[in-house]
């Protein structure tokens, strides 16, 4: 195993973090104790850390382990212009031409069909198990992608991940198209999640429905049933958020402290804040319509949250959690040792394939109840 120091990362030999671990003794579980200086920053208590060694833990999977050594790349800057953005974002028909036959091989490796249907105007993919159980047949999940607003639903951020989902849990999975950056801040995705809502629960029971989403997908699952109880909808029967990455806009949590430089190259600070602020379209990132932590949770569905002790949501995940205890929800919360945010759909480690048996055991208990 290999070791990085910092944001920006020397990967180190085995032998070498051996020796430097020993040597500074596990800085990080000292860190309370170390006598740094105590620094104020707008008023509030704070802490400045030294640079230390994170060793790749032992305690985890080969497959993880080989997953947390990749030395970090380098951050994005933001985007300056509407051109910028659309550099970097998804060309939905270059996605459509290449993903078609890629789609077609995964759909074959695992079992499902994959077919594009439009549902009340939005484009989707309904990702069918080609052996379904008489209990799931009247059973769907519907997917809110992650991505980050800019990728879509085509591609390995919501069909490929679907197709996973399909072949683990036996159910069909719709997957919403929603729109995108830079075209489309809020609220368009959550717009064409709800049309999509409303369509899917005209022929099944919303209580046969679970709503699964990861990422950014998660925090709109949130919206999602806000938004319903607020328009007087039914409600889904379950739901199952994949690293709350949308849940609070706003630079808040602790991880987003913590977890920065930990989580790959993952930063609130810089390109991520640039797509929460074109997100929001002008809305504060504390609203509760942008960010749904900050929005009602009495009466939820039952729900499940999935995070990492490397994810840089860990905190916002936590937090939608506590929101949900205190709201008097069911809710089932799993910290999975060392996984970074961009692990949580990486379906082949064995973590996460653990993890998602217990998603499934969860929906196939609370859906339709």
């Amino acid at each position: 195993m290999g070791a990085w120091i910092g944001k920006d990362s020397e990967v180190l030999s085995p032998g070498r973090a051996k020796v430097l671990c020993s040597r500074l003794a596990l800085i990080v579980p000292l860190i309370a104790c170390t006598s740094n200086v105590t620094v104020l920053a707008q008023g509030a208590p704070s802490r400045t850390i030294p640079s230390r060694i994170i060793p790749v833990p032992g305690t985890v999977s080969p497959e993880l382990q080989r997953v947390l050594a990749q030395p970090p790349g380098p951050s994005a800057p933001p985007p300056k212009t509407i051109e910028e953005w659309k550099a970097i974002a998804e060309d939905p028909a270059s996605v459509d031409a290449a993903a078609a036959e890629r789609l077609e091989k995964l759909g074959s490796q695992f079992g499902v069909t994959v077919v594009p249907q439009k549902m009340s105007g939005v484009g989707c993919y309904v990702v069918t198990p080609k052996v379904v159980q008489p209990k799931n047949r009247d059973r769907i999940l519907l997917s809110l992608h992650p991505g980050g607003f800019i990728r879509g639903a085509a591609g390995r951020y919501g069909t490929e991940w679907a197709i996973k989902i399909a072949s683990v849990t036996g159910y069909k999975v719709i997957v919403v198209d929603y729109r995108l950056l830079p075209d489309h801040p809020f609220p368009a995705a959550i717009d064409d999640a709800m049309a999509v809502w409303k369509y899917v629960i005209t022929s099944t029971k919303p209580s046969n429905v679970a709503v699964i989403g990861a990422s950014v997908g998660a925090g709109m699952a949130m919206s999602l049933v806000q938004r319903a109880k607020s328009e007087g909808l039914p409600l889904p029967g379950v739901v199952v958020s994949i690293s709350a990455a949308a849940a609070d806009l706003s630079k808040t949590g602790d991880s987003n402290y913590t977890n920065d430089g930990v989580d790959g190259n993952a930063s609130y600070d810089g390109f991520w804040e640039a797509v929460w602020k074109l997100y929001a379209n002008g809305r504060h990132l504390k609203d509760p319509l942008v960010s749904p932590l900050y929005g009602d949770f009495k009466g939820f569905p039952p729900t499940f949250l999935v995070t990492g002790t490397r994810d840089l949501y860990l905190s916002d995940t936590v937090r939608v959690h506590r929101q949900l205890l205190q709201a008097g929800a069911s809710t089932q919360l799993v910290v999975v040792e060392s996984l970074p945010h961009t692990a949580m759909i990486m379906m082949d480690l064995p973590e996460v394939a653990e993890t998602y048996s217990y998603v499934a055991q969860f929906i196939d208990a609370h859906l339709g109840r």
